[in-house]
């Protein structure tokens, strides 16, 4: 695989420090990562795009999910994931992650997390969507994201590895043979390394989080703009399944304009007993699923739509009245506080709730050591594709994932030698190659993407979506190759392209899928087709940046790399 030669229009490096390894993202990804890394003596750097704990790890409420209960096994653990993924899990993938999940999380106990315990000294675990046993250990209640955050960069901190903080990452370096040699980055505002610079390693890690600014309405935090995706196309990377974008089915309703970050409200709300209710108090779940509220999410969600659909209605309600003040204080308290102060209380009313973009299944694709189609570059957390999550993650699998996956990739770059290798970059083109976005245009993306190919999809929907985005596209393009000019590189230009990169990826694979699957909808193809569709989609940037979409024979991943060109 060799790169695309497309790379943002910025200012050449005027500053480059050296290192083994450099991770992009300060999540429990990139920081595991880091600090496995650096354990095995290799000089590591951490670039994270604000602060070291500002991503979206500290956000996860839920929590962790691993087979840590007694009776509870690896195997029952397997089988939830698998039922979740409807069909496109690999099971592989799948099975590294219910058996090395449970000693990462000891190992990040042991670095520092502190989860909330039973009376009898154990780990509390509850339960939620998905999920037949309760396997799901969390911190302060409902911050477990931020507990875990805390204990990371702690960690991070004491042993002094290098960070360099509000830093985008912009583009891949390479050398001739096409191996990673690097990233370029912009670093926002003053400090030790100012503007734009570069990192020169031969090991790359990217653990950027998810794109869910790509939509009007997320959970996901203002800096998750599909930086890691974008740059990965870019360099040549493969991407996979990104038609498969999970909206969480309780999010706080605030109103039908409202963008941006929403509050979450999470899963382990419903694990602990709360309702799914309409506007007459209803239980709409009771009959869809086994699980009633419980179902996987992608379930839930459509069953939240439905509901809304047939009664007119712009959100449903989750009724934990019945909690009482002592359980919403002692348990939730954070979503608690969200609620009360959107001047909804849950001690005595229902909490308002709708459907908003929370988590990415798809991503940049790899092997079972994290390693991309680029040589040298690795993936891990919500930016990669391992196969573990299918068409519908389970619920508090993400958190498991970056973690048991950041230490195999860590593993393999200190097995492989890899650092070894003196980078030698190529030079940056003097030409900008690919036209910068006006800052404007992140919120028609975000339009375009929410009314398109939002939890609802069709042909229709999707067909104007991608015109749309064309058009968008090609008016940068064309004002390029007319009068040369793009618009000022800065962050939000670079962010505004990059979002409408992974958008336009996004809207190919959800029209070449033609069927519903997972948290993939499609109402016009409303029934699952295992026969034509228990397939991968991938696809990678042409060097003209045309896509170049296929799909997968069967419901293997090919390999990442041939043999020859592995590390």
């Amino acid at each position: 695989m060799t790169s695309t030669g497309i790379r943002l229009h910025a200012p050449a490096p005027g500053w480059s420090i050296d290192a083994d390894v450099v991770v992009v993202g300060s999540g429990v990804a990139g920081l595991t990562a880091a600090l496995r890394c650096e354990a095995a003596g290799l000089t590591t750097v951490v670039v994270t795009k604000a602060r070291l704990d500002d991503g979206s790890t500290r956000w996860a409420q839920g929590g962790i999910a691993a087979a840590l209960g007694e009776g509870d096994t690896p195997e029952q653990h397997l089988d939830d994931t698998l039922v979740a993924g409807a069909g496109l899990c690999d099971e592989e993938a799948v099975r590294i992650l219910v058996t090395e999940g449970p000693d990462a999380v000891r190992r990040l106990i042991a670095t520092g997390a502190q989860f909330d315990e039973s009376t009898d000294g154990g780990l509390e675990l509850t339960r939620e969507g998905g999920h037949h046993r309760r396997r799901i250990a969390h911190a302060g209640g409902d911050a477990t994201g931020a507990e875990i955050s805390r204990a990371l960069v702690e960690a991070v901190r004491a042993r002094g590895l290098r960070t360099i903080e509000n830093a985008l990452v912009l583009d891949l370096l390479t050398d001739a043979e096409g191996r990673t040699a690097g990233v370029t980055l912009h670093v926002m505002g003053e400090g030790q390394h100012d503007g734009v610079g570069a990192v020169h390693a031969p090991a790359v890690v990217l653990a950027t989080g998810g794109m869910g600014q790509v939509f009007s309405a997320t959970t996901n935090p203002a800096v998750s703009t599909g930086d890691g995706v974008a740059l990965a196309l870019r360099a040549g990377a493969e991407v996979s399944d990104l038609e498969f974008v999970q909206f969480h089915p309780t999010v706080l309703f605030l109103g039908p304009d409202a963008e941006g970050q929403q509050p979450l409200v999470s899963e382990a709300v419903r694990g602990e007993g709360a309702h799914l209710v309409d506007a007459d108090g209803v239980r709409f779940m009771l009959g869809q699923h086994e699980l009633a509220e419980l179902a996987p999410r992608d379930v839930v969600a459509k069953g939240i739509v439905r509901r809304m659909l047939d009664n007119d209605a712009e959100h449903m309600y989750l009724d934990a009245r019945h909690f009482g003040a002592e359980m919403w204080e002692h348990r939730f308290p954070t979503i608690l506080a969200a609620c009360r102060a959107h001047g909804i209380d849950p001690v005595t009313q229902p909490v308002p709730v709708a459907p908003a973009a929370h988590y990415a299944s798809g991503g940049v694709r790899t092997d079972s050591h994290g390693r991309t189609t680029v040589p040298g570059l690795y993936a891990c957390g919500e930016v990669a594709c391992t196969g573990v999550h299918g068409a519908n993650r389970l619920a508090s699998n993400s958190l498991l994932e970056g973690l048991v996956y950041a230490e195999r990739i860590a593993a393999d770059i200190a097995a492989t030698g890899l650092h070894a290798r003196v980078p030698q970059p190529l030079p940056t083109a003097e030409r900008p190659a690919h036209p910068l976005l006006p800052p404007e245009s992140r919120f028609a993306i975000q339009r375009i993407m929410t009314r398109g190919a939002g939890v609802l999809r069709s042909e229709a929907s999707l067909a104007e979506a991608a015109d749309r985005l064309h058009r968008l596209h090609a008016d940068a393009r064309d004002a390029l190759h007319e009068n040369g000019k793009t618009a000022e590189p800065g962050v939000d230009t670079w962010e505004a392209t990059n979002l409408l990169c992974v958008a336009r990826v996004l809207v190919a694979a959800a029209r070449q899928r033609e069927e519903t699957r997972g948290c993939h909808w499609r109402e016009d193809r409303p029934e699952r087709d295992d026969t034509a569709w228990r397939r991968h989609i991938v696809v990678r940037l042409n060097p003209d940046r045309s896509l170049a979409v296929r799909t997968t024979d069967t419901t293997d991943f090919p390999p990442t790399l041939p043999q020859a060109q592995e590390q």
